[in-house]
């Protein structure tokens, strides 16, 4: 047997090695989201709310996992994550090589793709179209590197928020938007209703990841409790709310 001292000690060293990993369970995710991209995450009546806002609750719920929210320019969450300042980021965030370097990103959670967005009178069709026309789009997305590649020609107004894209589109100082689909077709079918319109894709098969820093134990975590929700019906239920149908 033991002397009591002795188990004294060993217990108290058992409490205090268990101790960091019982605080890093009840630990609170800062979780970044870009509250400016509507219909995934916005603010609405004081609160925020959209597609990814909703499915991170989901997943946290089933998960378990305690956070807070923290609102932020999406040119500012990637390195936010680099520095772990970040624990999460939802903000349609899509998944690409780049980024997987220097960042983590979990199973994809929407398939997505980039349209065209202009005046109801505008005659602009096609990407051709958009050849020496300026063009509003979002700072550090995928947009402006499809632009430069594929359509050189095209003079970039770069801006922080979409809704400020959206508004020189509305006053006639740019000749269009392009900017993720799903978010440009509900600016069209809301506030831009027979003003705008949507008039081509430009690419598809983007998809977006929920984003971690480099070797997160959270990525099979929340992995897990992504394919729970997709197994269970959640998930489909929860698409249809907001795009009004179930994920093809």
């Amino acid at each position: 047997m033991l002397p009591k001292s002795l188990k004294a000690a060993l217990l108290g060293l058992a409490f205090t090695l268990a101790l960091p990993t019982a605080q890093a369970a009840d630990k609170e995710l800062v979780v970044a989201t870009d509250t400016a991209f509507v219909p995934f995450e916005f603010k609405q009546d004081g609160k925020y709310t959209g597609f990814d806002v909703q499915l991170w609750e989901a997943i946290a719920k089933q998960a378990n996992l305690k956070y807070r929210l923290q609102p932020m320019d999406f040119n500012g969450i990637i390195p936010g994550l680099q520095t772990r300042n970040i624990d999460v980021a939802l903000a349609g965030i899509t998944i690409r090589p780049d980024r997987a370097k220097v960042i983590d990103f979990s199973d994809p959670y929407y398939e997505s793709g980039l349209a065209i967005l202009v005046a109801k009178d505008s005659p602009i069709k096609t990407a051709k179209d958009l050849e020496n026309k300026t063009v509003a789009v979002k700072i550090g997305t995928a947009t402006v590197d499809y632009m430069k590649a594929n359509v050189p020609s095209a003079k970039l107004k770069l801006f922080p928020n979409i809704d400020n894209a959206f508004l020189e589109l509305a006053t006639g100082r740019v000749d269009a938007v392009v900017h993720d689909t799903p978010n440009v077709q509900y600016y069209a079918k809301t506030a831009g209703q027979d003003k705008v319109k949507v008039v081509g894709s430009l690419k598809s098969g983007d998809f977006y990841g929920i984003a971690f820093p480099k070797d997160s134990k959270l990525v099979p975590v929340v992995n897990k409790a992504l394919a729970d929700l997709k197994a269970n019906g959640s998930y489909d239920k929860l698409y249809e709310t907001w795009f009004g149908k179930k994920p093809d």
